[in-house]
């Protein structure tokens, strides 16, 4: 009934064993599976050796947030191990984590300022983890970097949007102030696209990165959507967030006593279900249209590829109701107010989900919370003040080296990749990093694990 982080920090003795099951592969799959390219069987290998601070060395040379992916990833190269094709695969994402805690433990974590600056600026609109991996990255070899973030605190869906159950935001804190020594500027409670336009930001600075996430929300326009009680995830998530960091909210949603339904199996209806716990709510049901993932690989997604698999979060752990196969129809209240929501079971013609006629039913809510997932990131005047375009997903259109149609702005994340994981941002956000080092200075130095386009890896 806290917010402290579930996660018990693993047993040495456990973590040692765990690391000494990584294999010397033929071929390490686990790289396959990650976007970061991570050094997987290095660091295991040498925190079986009990060397952990040479082990964060290699961590940090392909990931420059751990700390958070190790909390937060739902971890595919895990899916991609060697072992994983017969028996339980290394708990790789439980050993990162471990390594980069004994690390600030430890006060291994230090900062690396440039040795020289040079001359060149850049803007970084959005301080999730995309960009802030493009900020640090680009502070280090020597820009001058400036991340604006609308909200009054740094991090983006990493504070307010991640439950502190899951990560507290000390973790997000100490990076940050490694980031301010090395130099890296922040800019807080600017809306760029109203507060300072596009085009401001493009005249004085010599690069803009936009990484400002894929934050629209996906709708479900039912009867009853105008009800009392019916809100999207963020909405509830935000708030709860910030009344845990000790602020003070007006009309903060809270489920205290009342009888919620979650519309979304995915991690955003995970965290509103944690939270509807710790508000102590009478009950907690989630609702999804499809049918129930298997525990276990299906024969259509074999090793090493990442499989669609049940998921018992910490929060389900914790109690509440799981539903599958329920289409929601209708939302009922009385006099403006949520009082229900009627489902009915879900049907598959012609390969679409349809509300089976005649299985309809009420089940009794106060509040619904729509996890639905994401459509894109916001507009926020790109179009109109810079003339970059968005493509037929709704993202900001981009090349092959992470640049829109305007000459010197850029796009990482889910801005330009749609709604995704944690580790694709930051491998993103190191990639589109090399492609503006190359873009102000003619060549890079900086890494480049992935890119929109394999002509593009071999460029940069």
């Amino acid at each position: 009934m806290d917010w402290k982080e579930v996660y018990e920090a693993q047993e040495k003795g456990v973590l040692k064993a765990q690391a000494g099951r990584c294999m010397d592969c033929g071929v390490p799959f686990c790289h396959q599976g990650c976007p970061l390219g991570n050094l997987i069987p290095e660091w295991n290998d040498l925190i079986w050796r009990d060397k952990g601070e040479e082990a964060m060395e290699r961590l940090h040379a392909t990931n420059n947030f751990p700390e958070f992916t190790g909390r937060l990833c739902p971890a595919p190269c895990e899916a991609s191990c060697v072992l994983g094709i017969n028996q339980p695969a290394v708990t790789i994402k439980q050993v990162e984590v471990s390594i980069v805690d004994q690390a600030f433990e430890n006060g291994w974590v230090n900062p690396l300022p440039p040795a020289r600056l040079s001359g060149k600026t850049v803007a970084v609109v959005g301080s999730g983890p995309a960009g802030l991996a493009v900020a640090q990255q680009l502070t280090r070899v020597g820009h001058t970097v400036a991340v604006y973030e609308r909200d009054d605190k740094i991090g983006g869906l990493l504070r307010y949007g991640i439950p502190d159950f899951k990560m507290e935001k000390e973790h997000v804190d100490r990076r940050l102030e490694q980031m301010k020594a090395e130099g890296t500027r922040f800019r807080t409670g600017v809306a760029v696209g109203t507060d300072v336009t596009w085009e401001q930001l493009r005249r004085r600075y010599d690069a803009v990165v936009i990484a400002t996430g894929a934050t629209v929300p996906r709708d479900l326009p039912i009867p009853g959507r105008e009800l009392e009680g019916v809100h999207f995830a963020m909405d509830y998530l935000v708030p709860a967030n910030r009344v845990v960091a000790g602020e003070t909210v007006e009309n903060e949603i809270n489920a205290a006593g009342k009888h919620v339904i979650i519309l979304g199996g995915g991690d955003t209806g995970a965290d509103c279900l944690g939270t509807a716990h710790r508000h102590q709510a009478a009950s907690v049901t989630t609702l999804a249209i499809g049918k129930q993932p298997p525990a276990e690989r299906a024969s259509h997604q074999p090793w090493p590829t990442f499989p669609t698999l049940f998921e018992v979060a910490s929060a389900h752990e914790e109690g509440g109701e799981r539903t599958y196969l329920a289409s929601t129809v209708e939302f009922v209240g009385e006099n403006g107010k949520l009082t229900g929501v009627k489902v009915a079971e879900t049907e598959f013609v012609d390969g679409k989900r349809l509300p089976k006629a005649g299985t309809e039913r009420i089940i009794p809510a106060d509040l619904v919370f729509l996890s639905l997932g994401f459509t894109g990131p916001e507009p926020a005047g790109i179009t109109e003040q810079v003339s970059a375009e968005f493509d037929g997903r709704g993202n900001v259109a981009r090349d092959g080296y992470y640049m829109t149609n305007t000459e010197g702005i850029f796009v990482a994340g889910d801005a330009g990749r749609g709604q995704s994981l944690i580790v694709w941002a930051i491998a993103e956000g190191r990639a589109c990093a090399a492609a503006v080092d190359k873009f102000l200075m003619g060549s890079t130095i900086l890494p480049a694990p992935v890119a929109p386009t394999d002509r593009a890896m071999a460029v940069l």
